[in-house]
């Protein structure tokens, strides 16, 4: 019985013995605490907690939700069912879109690699301040210690900030942090080179434990003496953040970026490795809700310590001299001094930042790791050799954190990476919404009519986004929206005029179809080839795909450029008042990603080392040669041909099925790689 292959019923030769074969997670739930191990990290118990705390309370929770439900989660669904379809990395799952798009992937990968860079010294830092906890004289053996104290504490003596200077730029290499990042990388590199079975039996500790001892610490938190007024806080809403501090839209976007690890190719990674038939959208609702609700309870365990610092310290809570990283350590430490055997808790706690940091950091690896070898550059290169050399790229690159400035740096380099997630959040929803089946557009409307509305649609956006951040404030938000509209309206009227002559010259088109073909096939067409494989797709997805999320991501990206300092300069660029070789290396790395895009668009063959080697998407370039042997009787089934074929276009076994049927009886396929039964 064949299940899984559309057989051709001619005298065919068996199946080959080499159909490639991906290596799969152990279970469904390896995968899920994988990919949510990869989701919740520091972001989730550092950077939620804190921006919270800088925006007014429970104000930050509503652009949070809404980015979340329309920005995050459809672009995890994306990646999450790209990856499933292509079985593939980032590189080539955007590759098989069109082969000009594999700078998309690059884009990503390099944005994971640059983060993980600065990441992997956080992780540092806590081993460093894990060991100090053993020492004779360890700084958390004081019974009266404040939040004051303990953030000096790690911003001085363990990320060595203390001997830098008023300007801020690097007088030493604090040669500990060295070598505690070469343990943070070691780590990562066992991690990853073993396969992912392996990978996702060790996730069950580091996403499972620190879940425990989050509770522990929430427990112990909310039984403090003034929590009830941290909570209070933590829930309070200031209406007023609105109207003061606009860019809480950006801050709140670029939480659920960080925090879903979306635009890094790590999710694309791991769910390559699931079968092909796994339910993407259930399965990314289920990574989204866990990731957004460890964030909620870590808030809770945050606010209520920075209540009880705020009562032994008398001071109101919004007075409190915390904020981003030094918000964690200078409130769960001081909350567990309290408790008996205060030391051990307070190690623990540290072993909790550090399985939180580490399964971030090794999913980020993981997706240069995946996109390296599936590539035909890579084929004959081990695995664990290939890990072993990014790993110590990686350690090599992450020196530059490990300076006396290093803090200074990792936050430059963490404001930066948030406009390298938006351009790659709004190449990627570009490519999936406009650039799929692009060839079979042009052939049907002409590039003038498909060209013509692309330009109008994002030309109008770019226009208003000039408008919006480059004029006075007083007008600028209604003579924004009068530019969008206008210009929207007018590339329209364009664009009619050219269907309209299209129509005169004899094309078989009406308005109706003409204006879905230019509107709504491509993404239909992507959301319905995805939905063979990876299950059922909800339109609005698509909808949210094409025409909200790429020009709002630009509206955002656009919103960040123009924010003003104190001294009314323009942030991008001035960002904390850092030295400019700091905002140099933090604009590089915005301008790499944008140059991968437009080489990888421009020079395609650059890039062409990164096609994959096995792929069971059917190469659209391929099709006619296959239905011409599968009708020869030359062809024992499809599903094996296309597994030697690099994907360049996407065109799934279902649809190839269909053009079969009428000159052969073909069985319904089912999942893809085939098992030893059906073969």
């Amino acid at each position: 019985m064949v299940g899984d292959a559309i057989a051709v019923p001619t005298h065919l030769p068996p199946r080959s013995k080499n159909v490639y074969r991906r290596e799969r997670w152990g279970s469904r739930a390896a995968f899920y605490f994988a990919a949510i191990g990869a989701a919740v990290g520091f972001g989730n118990i550092w950077r939620f907690p804190s921006l919270v705390y800088s925006y007014g309370g429970g104000a930050f929770f509503i652009p949070y939700l809404l980015a979340l439900i329309f920005i995050g989660l459809p672009v995890l669904i994306l990646e999450v069912a790209l990856g499933q379809y292509y079985e593939s990395g980032n590189v080539e799952v955007f590759g098989g879109i069109h082969r000009r798009l594999r700078g998309v992937g690059l884009g990503s990968i390099a944005c994971g690699f640059m983060g993980v860079t600065y990441y992997s010294m956080l992780i540092a830092w806590v081993i460093h301040a894990f060991f100090d906890s053993f020492g004779k004289d360890s700084f958390w053996t004081n019974e009266d210690l404040t939040g004051d104290e303990a953030s000096t504490y790690f911003f001085e003596e363990i990320a060595g900030t203390a001997t830098v200077g008023d300007d801020l730029k690097p007088t030493r290499v604090v040669w500990a942090n060295v070598g505690y990042s070469l343990i943070v990388w070691a780590v990562i590199f066992l991690c990853v080179s073993f396969g992912v079975k392996v990978t996702g039996q060790i996730t069950y500790f580091t996403v499972g434990a620190p879940i425990l001892l989050l509770f522990v610490i929430l427990i112990r938190s909310l039984t403090l003496e003034g929590a009830s007024a941290g909570v209070s806080q933590y829930l309070s809403t200031d209406w007023s953040v609105f109207r003061d501090q606009p860019d809480i839209w950006v801050k709140a976007t670029g939480q659920i970026f960080f925090s879903l690890s979306i635009a890094f190719g790590a999710m694309t990674a791991y769910a390559s490795h699931c079968p092909r038939d796994e339910p993407a959208v259930r399965n990314s609702v289920v990574i989204a809700m866990s990731n957004s609700l460890f964030s909620f309870v870590s808030g809770f365990a945050v606010f209520a310590t920075l209540g009880y610092l705020a009562t032994i310290e008398g001071k109101d809570i919004a007075d409190l001299n915390v904020g981003g990283f030094g918000l964690v350590f200078g409130s769960f430490p001081v909350a567990l001094s309290t408790l008996p055997g205060a030391q051990h808790w307070i190690r623990f706690f540290f072993l909790m930042l550090f399985l939180l940091g580490i399964d971030s950091a090794f999913s980020f690896m993981e997706a240069s790791l995946v996109s390296f070898n599936d590539s035909k550059q890579f084929t004959n290169i081990n695995p664990k050799k290939l890990a072993l050399v990014v790993a110590t790229a990686g350690w090599l690159f992450s020196w530059i954190y490990a300076t006396d400035a290093g803090l200074y740096l990792s936050d430059v380099m963490d404001y930066y990476i948030n406009f390298v997630m938006f351009l790659v959040g709004a190449f990627e929803c570009f490519s999936a919404g406009w650039v799929y089946n692009i060839e079979e557009q042009v052939d049907n409307l002409g590039s003038p009519i498909v060209f013509s509305f692309m330009a109008t649609y994002f030309g109008s956006f770019f226009v208003a986004c000039i408008v919006w951040f480059a004029s006075d404030p007083s007008v600028a938000m209604w003579a924004g929206f009068v530019a969008l509209f206008s210009s929207m309206s007018i590339g329209l009227v364009f664009v009619a005029l050219l269907i309209r002559n299209g129509m005169k010259r004899g094309s078989m088109w009406s308005w109706r179809s003409a204006w879905f073909d230019l509107a709504l096939r491509n993404v239909f067409e992507l959301r319905d080839d995805l939905a063979i494989v990876v299950g059922r797709i909800p339109l609005v997805w698509a909808i949210l795909v094409k025409f909200f999320i790429p020009p709002v991501l630009l509206v955002l990206f656009s919103m960040g450029c123009a924010a003003k300092t104190d001294d009314e300069k323009t942030e991008f660029g001035n960002y904390g008042g850092y030295p400019p070789t700091f905002q140099l290396l933090g604009i590089m790395a915005v301008f790499f990603v944008g140059f991968l895009f437009f080489s990888a668009a421009i020079m395609p063959r650059l890039y062409t080392g990164f096609t994959k080697t096995n792929s069971p998407v059917v190469s659209k370039k391929d099709d006619a040669d296959l239905l011409a042997r599968a009708r020869a009787g030359q062809v024992a089934n499809i599903a094996v041909l296309s597994s030697t074929n690099s994907s360049t276009n996407a065109k799934t076994e279902g649809e190839l099925s269909s053009s079969l049927e009428s000159d052969v009886e073909v069985p319904k396929m089912a999942s893809w790689p085939p098992t030893e039964e059906t073969a």
